[in-house]
């Protein structure tokens, strides 16, 4: 069975973890120049660089449906350049998950597969969806709603050790990103991560470097390009992390409630 995971970053990837890691056949999509921040742990690394390895699994660029069909019979993780699903359709998955987490729906809707999943808020299930995962920290992290909708955006990232807005790195402008620093070096409070164009990309806070931009992607002013995360344990920027692993459970066992539903496990 093929699933489609719409997007390839940080929370994406966690969900493609899962489905992979119980015996399914994944492909993602994610735009031609993904903007992802935590790329060391992001599948559309792929679509850049050909393959890209997150933990034990791989990921590998295809550019058309044949090429996917044959990255899955490798057993690995296709990931395409395909963000409206020109090339996913053709594969006709049993189940689409829309982890794109832009905070609204970008034309996902339920006739595009049997079992079609929201991740974060945007999504009501039973309009848009068959179910939605609820995407914010805290005790519903991982939830799985079969009606209504996941907790509205705050615009406020996670708690992490105190630290919230303080985290993130934003452009200062709109420009041309370039990195000075890179994902896994450890930042004190005042150190300058990056430029656009010539205007430094400061960090706030002491920690390590968990997510950053590629050189030279185009960004606007206020856009988020790093995450420094004060807990500095190096090892978090290479693994997959515990939100997005919860977040994961949550759509594997949204598309296993649609598979029972549809009687695809019929009992003896």
């Amino acid at each position: 069975m093929i699933i489609w995971v719409r997007g390839a970053g940080d929370i994406a990837t966690g969900v493609a973890f899962r489905l992979y890691q119980s015996g399914f056949s994944v492909v993602m999509s994610d735009l031609a120049q993904p903007t992802s921040i935590r790329r060391t742990i992001c599948f559309s690394e792929a679509i850049i660089k050909g393959e890209t390895r997150v933990e034990h699994i791989l990921a590998r660029y295809a550019a058309n449906a044949e090429e996917a069909q044959q990255v899955i019979a490798n057993g690995d993780i296709a990931v395409v350049a395909d963000p409206i699903g020109e090339i996913v359709r053709k594969l006709n998955p049993i189940a689409v998950i829309d982890a794109i987490l832009a905070k609204r729906n970008l034309g996902t809707t339920m006739d595009d597969a049997e079992i079609v999943i929201g991740v974060g808020p945007g999504f009501t299930a039973g309009v848009d969806c068959h179910a939605v995962v609820e995407t914010m920290r805290g005790h519903t992290l991982g939830r799985v709603y079969y009606s209504g909708s996941a907790l509205p955006d705050t615009g406020v990232p996670g708690n992490i050790a105190g630290f919230t807005l303080e985290r993130l790195l934003r452009a200062p402008r709109a420009g041309v990103f370039h990195g000075v620093k890179k994902i896994g070096d450890v930042v004190q409070a005042g150190d300058i991560c990056a430029y656009v164009d010539d205007e430094p990309v400061i960090t706030r806070i002491k920690g390590v470097l968990r997510g950053l931009l590629p050189d030279g992607i185009t960004v606007y002013e206020g856009m988020k390009s790093g995450d420094v995360d004060p807990r500095c344990e190096i090892s978090h920027c290479f693994a997959v992390s515990d939100k997005a692993l919860a977040v994961g459970g949550g759509a594997l066992e949204a598309v296993l409630h649609g598979l029972a539903q549809r009687g695809y496990f019929k009992k003896e």
